[in-house]
């Protein structure tokens, strides 16, 4: 990840954790994140920002985004059906999507693949 993507997160990481009182910065497996009440909401992967979306028309929106992808962090064709990353040529989106995701129900399991 580029350090002028990695500032973006850590100014998304502190507007949201100012924001909503049940966010917090941690870590899932060595990549940075945001939980809210214990759950992750987005991270940053090496590929770009990492947003949990359950609702499927954010998630749609999402994966309309130039680069988007699932996120598969296995990188065996096991992606994750509710997380979505969006590429760091798509920073402009990142703000927006981490709101989103930090304000979704995520005890919602996964529906459908899209």
């Amino acid at each position: 990840m580029t350090p002028v993507a990695r500032e973006r997160y850590d100014d998304i990481v502190d507007a949201i954790t100012g924001w909503h009182p049940h966010c917090r910065a941690s870590k899932v497996f060595g990549m940075p994140c945001v939980k809210r009440s214990g759950r992750v909401v987005f991270g940053l992967s090496r590929t770009g920002m990492v947003f949990k979306l359950t609702d499927p028309a954010a998630r749609a929106r999402a994966l309309s985004a130039p680069g988007a992808h699932l996120f598969d962090p296995s990188g065996r064709g096991e992606a994750f059906r509710q997380w979505v990353v969006v590429p760091p040529e798509r920073a402009e989106d990142w703000e927006a999507l981490a709101y989103e995701a930090a304000q979704q129900d995520h005890s919602l399991p996964p529906g459908p693949s899209p």
